[in-house]
């Protein structure tokens, strides 16, 4: 059980069913992550793993139940706050990465600042918000010349680093992490894992990664299967 002042997030009780249905979606009994923990998120498709994700970005409310990301109760919040804690600490990877064609490499990364002004502070401590979106982008082997290029010019590797320096700039808590290697093929979804990992661990960033693939389970401390009811720690049948 993580320490209750280390807690970055916390579900209590949490359950989710849409209007008209009979059966939760989403059940959790309990469950806690500390400052930069990895948990890895698995179930069949329509077990709830977006919805999860959803409730824990505050973009949909549980039915009943208590969610708490950094010591706050996101029912708490009005729908503005809801928003601009959500810009402050959580950074997402989306399955298709969901880039904007219409932005540089170097726009998309840093978009995010400019919604948040706690990100934009913490990207320019060093230096200003470009040139933490570069340091960011070289440390992820994207080489200078691309920073400028639209993304649609990138290979989906490529893509892939955009993706995880946008959801990093600003340093997050918490980052989020959809079905991201969903469409990659074996050798790309390890290169893929081993740069998340990398990065995640070098900022503490508390690390939610769903996935039906059971395969990358092996590489979590801490794991949990939407439809059943307890948690499976990593080496557990």
């Amino acid at each position: 059980m993580t320490d209750r002042k280390d807690e970055v997030v916390r579900l209590d009780r949490v359950r989710f069913r849409w209007p008209g249905q009979t059966s939760d979606i989403v059940s959790i009994d309990e469950l806690s992550l500390g400052v930069g923990e990895h948990l890895f998120v698995r179930g069949a498709s329509g077990s709830g793993k977006t919805t999860l994700l959803n409730l824990l970005c505050g973009l949909q409310a549980p039915s009943s139940g208590t969610i708490r990301l950094l010591g706050t109760d996101l029912s708490q919040l009005a729908s503005g706050h809801l928003d601009q804690f959500r810009a402050d600490h959580i950074g997402v990877i989306f399955q298709q990465f969901n880039l904007l064609p219409y932005l540089s490499t170097l726009e998309n990364v840093t978009l995010s600042c400019s919604f948040s002004g706690r990100k934009k502070r913490r990207a320019s401590q060093s230096t200003n918000v470009t040139g933490t979106a570069r340091r960011l982008l070289e440390d992820l082997n994207l080489a200078p010349e691309l920073h400028r290029a639209s993304v649609n010019k990138l290979s989906v590797g490529q893509q892939q680093r955009v993706a995880v320096a946008r959801a990093l700039i600003g340093t997050p808590e918490i980052l989020i992490a959809d079905e991201p290697t969903s469409a990659l093929d074996a050798d790309n979804r390890d290169r893929f894992m081993d740069l998340l990992f990398r990065e995640t661990e070098a900022r503490g960033c508390t690390l939610v990664f769903v996935s039906h693939d059971p395969l990358l389970a092996k590489r979590f401390d801490r794991s949990i299967e939407l439809g059943s009811a307890s948690e499976v720690l990593q080496g557990s049948p």
